[in-house]
């Protein structure tokens, strides 16, 4: 892993060939400082799960997705675990093909096509210029695709805040989500009135308190999936849901299918990446 001195300096490094592409396949940029790049950059996260941190909010990828941070977004991305093969592909902007694709986050899931095409550039490492003619032309074709197969971005985004008075509430219900969080009893915990702890989460996060709850069961759970060998019961119990129908429910609106899809799809991924 790199050194957070060496982590920057390839930063400045991957914008100094403007004209380029950058491919690395690497365990990096594990908790490495907000930064941002000249170029679109494609993040993908084999196996296990990881964040990606923006000024204001937090986006959770999951395995078998990708995350693309168009040019000069500060970002830092979060991986769980060093074990984790962590893939980075730097686009030359190419005035981005003339498609909004390209200047928005988005997080999306892989296609097979997508995750085949990947796996070829497995041996390459660094810049690759126009000079580098098929390798080039295939990372440039891989670029002009994405649009096309990524048109259902994870809607799973938490908000954060630097506000003070919301911080440790927040925290509490990151570390409580077992229980039954209810508003009122959250904001008599912590000095509030119920009415000022409502507008507070509007006005701060952009939504409301249950919410942002919501987001937070959601995202716990995916976790668990990902990194346990708990049924979906379990799961939803753990996160605070009496209901397995009111858990299916939520997820379903949120990640847009359902919890025995999502680990049926990632057990399949996990299969396949065992037989490699």
């Amino acid at each position: 892993m790199l050194t957070t001195a060496q982590f920057l300096q390839q930063v400045i490094d991957i914008d100094s060939r403007p004209a380029c592409m950058f491919v690395q396949h690497a365990r990096t940029e594990h908790n490495y400082p907000m930064h941002h790049h000249q170029k679109g950059q494609f993040v993908y996260v084999e196996e296990g799960l990881a964040y990606l941190y923006a000024p204001n909010k937090t986006y959770f990828i999951p395995a078998r997705h990708y995350v693309w941070i168009p040019p000069l977004l500060e970002h830092r991305v979060f991986v769980q675990s060093p074990q984790h093969l962590l893939h980075s592909l730097c686009f030359a902007v190419d005035d981005d093909l003339g498609h909004p694709f390209y200047s928005t986050m988005g997080i999306y899931p892989v296609t097979t096509l997508l995750y085949e095409m990947l796996l070829f550039t497995e041996k390459w490492d660094g810049h690759i210029c126009p000079d580098d003619h098929d390798q080039y032309l295939f990372l440039q074709t891989l670029k002009m695709i994405l649009p096309k197969i990524s048109q259902h971005p994870l809607p799973i985004v938490l908000p954060t805040t630097d506000d003070e008075r919301l911080q440790p509430v927040l925290a509490y219900l990151h570390q409580n989500l077992g229980e039954p969080l209810e508003v009122a009893a959250v904001a008599r915990r912590f000095g509030f009135s119920m009415r000022n702890l409502s507008r507070l989460f509007q006005q701060r996060m952009s939504l409301s308190f249950v919410q942002y709850l919501k987001l937070c069961r959601v995202i716990a759970a995916m976790e668990q999936m990902l990194q346990t060998s708990k049924n979906i019961s379990e799961i939803a119990y753990s996160v605070g849901y009496n209901s397995l129908s009111a858990f299916s429910n939520t997820f379903t609106q949120l990640v847009h299918c359902r919890p025995t899809e999502f680990m049926l799809r990632e057990h399949k991924h996990s299969k396949h990446m065992t037989r490699r």
